[in-house]
């Protein structure tokens, strides 16, 4: 919601996917769009009152074709650009069924991780080249199962909310 004065604060989730080579998945921002011809990791706005793990899951499917089997948070980043505010929630998704395909005509590729840094990522995207660089510190999977019903598997003692 925006009150005079003030900028929206727009809430956004993205999915980090990985394949068998290790290698990360980016989506470059179709042309007439915000930040057009930039690359991001996929993924879109969240719906008012939508849980961020609801809205991955809805947006990977809309954007890339793909069904997020298993996702952790990976780093949650605000970022202000001259004519927005963002709030980007990035994920680790480590399980996905499908093949990813630009539904919505942004062109994808595969990035081996060391080679980012000469990707020409999106502002608010390269904070998240450095929470993969620094490992799993997330410790849960929540884990969609095979009904879409959530479940909570811990790898630490801190808690995802």
């Amino acid at each position: 919601m925006k009150e005079a004065g003030t900028r929206a604060l727009i809430s956004v989730v993205a999915g980090v996917l990985s394949d068998a080579a290790g290698r990360v998945l980016l989506a470059q921002r179709p042309e007439g769009k915000h930040l057009a011809g930039g690359w991001e990791f996929p993924g879109g706005k969240l719906e008012p009152g939508e849980e961020r793990l609801e809205g991955l899951t809805r947006e990977l499917l809309e954007e890339i074709g793909v069904i997020v089997q298993a996702a952790r948070p990976l780093v949650r980043v605000l970022h202000a650009y001259t004519d927005r505010d963002i709030d980007l929630d990035a994920w680790l998704v480590t399980s996905f069924s499908g093949e990813p395909v630009g539904r919505e005509g942004q062109v994808l590729r595969w990035c081996r991780s060391e080679d980012l840094g000469g990707v020409d990522l999106l502002p608010a995207d390269l904070p998240v080249i450095a929470a993969l660089r620094a490992g799993p510190l997330a410790c849960h999977d929540l884990d969609l199962g095979k009904c879409g019903t959530r479940s909570l598997v811990s790898r630490g003692t801190q808690s995802a909310k």
